[in-house]
């Protein structure tokens, strides 16, 4: 595995839980760990697509 990918997807991660908690914490509801992994995917997908696709410089 290439380590961008994997620091993508651990930042992503890390940044999901942050507002994961946060978010949660002011609704009042229970913290759920499955919706935290499904924001870090989609986080980590965006980076995928903008950094390898429609960002990605023409040389």
């Amino acid at each position: 595995m290439n380590m961008r990918y994997f620091w993508s997807f651990f930042w992503a991660l890390l940044i999901s839980l942050v507002i994961s908690f946060i978010l949660v914490s002011m609704a009042g509801n229970a913290f759920a760990i499955a919706d935290t992994l499904a924001m870090a995917v989609i986080l980590t997908l965006a980076t995928y697509i903008l950094g390898e696709g429609i960002l990605k410089s023409e040389k």
